[in-house]
């Protein structure tokens, strides 16, 4: 079963430190409140990862809700698992990933997200960073701060 990474949690805290700032320095939002919980029992227990099935409701909740401002899929639409290839060198993912990716759990795929990241040998990193860039807008919708440039893909992508 898959496991949610502390790096996840720590980036879920944040997310919602943001959404939901404490009103006086010491107020915790109860999404924050949740996921600390988890994550000070991880580090205290020296575990880098929570498994999916039986993590808090709450904390889940909050979890969940930050991994759907995520991008969902890797791909960069240059799949090289349908010419073959046992692992595609668009985005990283097995043929067994890209194959059954709808089917994966939250954890599962933020799994293999990690992975693909780690490594970070697949195109969508080095070659076509910038059309991961474009793809990554049109899964979670624009992303750039005001005063940050678009890229030339951006730029091109937008309607």
């Amino acid at each position: 079963m898959a496991g949610i990474h502390i790096t996840d949690i720590e980036a879920a805290i944040n997310y919602w430190r943001e959404q939901k700032p404490s009103p006086d320095g010491v107020t915790l939002a109860p999404e924050i409140r949740a996921l600390a919980e988890v994550y000070a029992l991880m580090i205290y227990y020296h575990h880098e990862e929570a498994a999916e099935q039986g993590f808090p409701k709450k904390a889940y909740e909050a979890w969940l809700g930050w991994y759907r401002t995520t991008p969902d899929a890797p791909c960069i639409a240059i799949c090289s698992t349908s010419q073959g290839d046992e692992e595609c060198k668009g985005c990283g993912r097995t043929f067994e990933e890209v194959q059954y990716w709808p089917e994966m759990s939250p954890g599962e795929k933020r799994s293999t997200w990690r992975r693909i990241t780690m490594i970070g040998t697949s195109w969508r990193f080095n070659k076509y960073a910038e059309r991961a860039l474009a793809c990554a807008s049109v899964d979670v919708g624009d992303t750039q701060k005001d005063g940050e440039a678009k890229s030339d893909a951006q730029e091109k992508s937008a309607p």
